[in-house]
């Protein structure tokens, strides 16, 4: 059952993930990789949320379906790395760095974000 729980999440996610690339492909080849940002900065909100909701409600099948299995597929971080290795190829340095820097940031932020977010309507 777990892995199919982890094989159902996953594919939901991706299929999340695929929706969310198409909706912003323009974007993505003209200027910043938008799409795969917002893809890995919500994956890591809900991870908070879930996380958060977890510690107080434990349930191995929502972290299979949900946090191993949709997050898991949401995010990416082969996407995320191709396209930094792509922005250099271009010579694109300083969106590069950006990119790296504000992806690190903001998904850190994100998780914590989730926690207190889960937090204060948990209680």
């Amino acid at each position: 059952m777990s892995y199919f729980l982890i094989f159902l999440g996953g594919g939901l996610g991706s299929m999340a993930r695929f929706w969310l690339g198409n909706r912003f492909q323009d974007m993505i080849e003209k200027t910043f990789p938008y799409g795969t940002f917002l893809a890995n900065f919500l994956a890591c909100l809900i991870l908070g949320i879930l996380l958060a909701l977890n510690q107080k409600f434990p349930s191995q099948n929502i972290k299979l379906l949900w946090m191993a299995g949709f997050c898991g597929g949401f995010s990416t971080f082969s996407t995320f790395s191709l396209e930094v290795f792509q922005l250099y190829q271009k010579g694109n340095l300083n969106l590069c760095f950006t990119y790296i820097f504000f992806s690190n940031l903001m998904c850190f932020f994100a998780i914590w974000l989730g926690l207190q977010v889960a937090a204060n309507v948990a209680d």
